[in-house]
């Protein structure tokens, strides 16, 4: 349970990391892409209110601290944490975990047997 949280954590400060060095500009420009970073094999996906796709390939695991998105990811995740409100996800596969920590989440996925804790309010998960 601690290591779930140490990674929850420290995604979550990656997330506001990158969109902290986002805001520092003077002039407000337009983003092509929403703030996902990559680190260390995990992918960190801080989006607002994005329609997006995800790769995690041959089993990266995956940090979703953004809320209103509706996301599909593809490829094989080797854990999942979603710290984030009211997300539509999609998953090819989860392999070993998915953590559920946020509020009003959707999340399915088609393959894998991850460990499942929801330790939100409201959250829907479903294999399938």
């Amino acid at each position: 349970m601690g290591n779930r949280l140490f990674q929850l954590l420290l995604g979550s400060m990656v997330i506001v990391a990158a969109l902290g060095v986002a805001g520092c500009h003077k002039k407000q420009q337009a983003v092509d892409k929403p703030p996902v970073a990559e680190m260390n094999n995990t992918i960190n996906d801080g989006t607002f209110g994005k329609t997006d796709t995800l790769d995690c390939a041959g089993g990266k695991s995956l940090n979703i601290g953004g809320s209103k998105n509706t996301l599909t990811v593809k490829g094989r995740c080797a854990k999942v944490i979603i710290g984030g409100d009211d997300n539509k996800i999609s998953f090819e596969n989860i392999e070993t975990e998915l953590t559920v920590a946020g509020l009003n989440n959707t999340v399915t996925y088609r393959d894998g047997e991850p460990s499942v804790a929801d330790l939100g309010t409201g959250n829907s998960i479903t294999k399938g």
